[in-house]
């Protein structure tokens, strides 16, 4: 795996001061047609040996590109905000929009290789890691995005060679620490489990360049080489994500056996009984996010429906069992310009709440596989690999001890109707009936179909969904509270489990 990057490669300063300057300019021209262009986000990932130039490399990219349009980050231990979230919702954040360059010392693959060494994990927990950053790294690729990955590498020899002399000269001691000497002395475990996952994650659209770091200028003209070469190529070639539509499996259509038409729209619940239910849940609710061991999980729960299904009178019926300072309700309309630099489910991973809160998506990351898909805002390929991806992400979150909850709100064609005209004929409702309500309401059967098979695809046994016959609203709310009520006091029960 590194036996041509322990060749010895060397540069002399006549070759290098030759080839600099038309490399830096070539960088800064391309650079800024990227800016221009804003046609897709650029992640780069600098890691490697310790001494072998990760942060004079970081440093030369800032020099050697307009800075303004670079993103640093040093990705080191997770703070208290980033570990009250699943692990990859700080990387999430910090990615760059459409347009710059993302550089990372530190990223995604540091504490899994660093956990593994240390011993502290499995083969198989590493495994699990690397595929879950493959995932990431082909979803960014999808959306457009570049993404360059550097391992810089030295020989154990060059290694040492290279500490001693940063730790001999005074202006350079303060960078060597213990910990540089720790790391030197588990080098084959490093080497061995740093093979392996470069291996594992060397895929098409992220591939790893491993680049020998004994010789500063030959690691400074590689990585800038690289850098120019890739940003070209991904600009000459329109970006497309490498796929093909043809191959496509298409979905079965719905018949009038599928699981929508066979809900029971007259279920009802009479207004004494309602309000009586409705004061116990609602009570239930409080207590259950007052309990001292709420602090520990997160809730998220997930609203969709037909228009005018009932989903905001829903959600007040949660937010008003609750402290104000717990909850948060995100309503998801059109993505914004920030939104759209970024990919899908860049906004979803960003509202994630802390542990100890509850998050209401008024709308959500299904909206791919519903509204993209029917008014084809998306391409196919998009929203069928959107399925894999929502399964992935409601996977991390389960797996951080986060509660996912999600309701889709049904209601008859019928009753839909006798809503919006009631919504047209109410002054304070004007605002809640448009045009493209009316225009949804055509394609009625191809959100039915959309439905379907969302809920065959990302109904699983860790975040169904639960189907809720809505033409009643009060049958509605009670159904919703009882199953959130039921949702949180499972997860509390098992941390109390932990706990004994």
């Amino acid at each position: 795996m590194f036996e041509s990057a322990e060749l010895g490669h060397k540069l002399s300063k006549a070759e290098y001061e030759k080839e600099l300057p038309a490399l830096r300019e070539a960088l800064l021209n391309t650079q800024y047609e990227l800016v221009s262009k804003k046609g897709f986000q650029v992640v780069i990932i600098v890691s490697g040996v310790d001494g072998g130039g990760r942060s004079e490399s970081v440093h030369l990219l800032n020099e050697w590109l307009d800075p303004r349009h670079v993103e640093t980050h040093g990705m080191g231990s997770p703070s208290d905000e980033e570990r009250d979230r699943p692990v990859m919702w700080r990387f999430w954040r910090a990615l760059p929009p459409k347009g710059k360059i993302g550089i990372f010392q530190g990223s995604w693959y540091s504490m899994p290789i660093l956990s593994r060494v240390y011993g502290n994990t499995k083969l198989s927990d590493l495994d699990e890691s690397m595929e879950r950053n493959i995932f990431f790294e082909k979803m960014l690729a999808d959306e457009g995005a570049l993404i360059l990955k550097f391992w810089f590498h030295l020989s154990k020899s060059n290694q040492e060679t290279r500490l001693k002399a940063l730790e001999k000269d005074p202006l350079t001691r303060w960078r060597v620490t213990d910990r540089d000497w720790h790391h030197y002395s588990l080098y084959d475990k490093f080497q061995k489990t740093t093979a392996h996952v470069l291996r594992l994650t060397s895929t098409a659209q992220a591939q790893w360049y491993i680049v020998e770091g004994t010789d500063e200028r030959y690691r400074s003209l590689m990585l800038g080489k690289i850098l120019l070469e890739s940003l070209r190529r991904h600009l000459d070639t329109g970006h497309a994500p490498p796929h093909s539509i043809g191959g496509l499996p298409s979905l079965p259509k719905v018949d009038d056996r599928q699981l929508l038409r066979a809900l029971d729209m007259n279920l009802n619940v009479e207004k004494k009984e309602y309000e009586k239910k409705l004061e116990a849940l609602q009570g239930r609710l409080a207590l259950l996010t007052r309990d001292p061991r709420f602090q520990e999980i997160s809730v998220v729960a997930v609203f969709e429906g037909n228009d005018a299904a009932g989903k905001g009178g829903a959600i007040r019926r949660i937010t008003g069992a609750m402290d104000a300072r717990s909850y948060q309700v995100v309503p998801i309309a059109a993505p914004t310009e920030e939104e759209r630099a970024q990919p899908y489910m860049w906004r979803f991973w960003r509202h994630l709440p802390r542990r100890g809160r509850l998050c209401v998506f008024d709308r959500s990351w299904y909206g791919r596989v519903l509204v993209e898909r029917v008014e084809g805002y998306c391409s196919e390929y998009d929203w069928m690999r959107a399925y894999n991806e929502i399964n992935e992400f409601e996977a991390q979150l389960i797996e951080h001890d986060m509660v996912v909850v999600k309701f889709w709100l049904s209601i008859s064609k019928d009753e839909q109707l006798t809503r919006f005209k009631a919504r047209e004929q109410t002054a304070f409702k004007h605002f809640k009936i448009t045009e493209e309500d009316w225009r949804n309401r055509e394609k009625w059967d191809d959100y039915e179909q959309a439905v379907c098979d969302m809920v065959d695809r990302t109904s699983t046994e860790i975040a169904p969904w639960t189907l809720v016959e809505a033409n009643d609203k009060r049958y509605a709310r009670i159904k919703i509270l009882k199953t959130l009520c039921d949702a949180i006091e499972k997860a509390l029960n098992r941390r109390g489990k932990k706990a004994d």
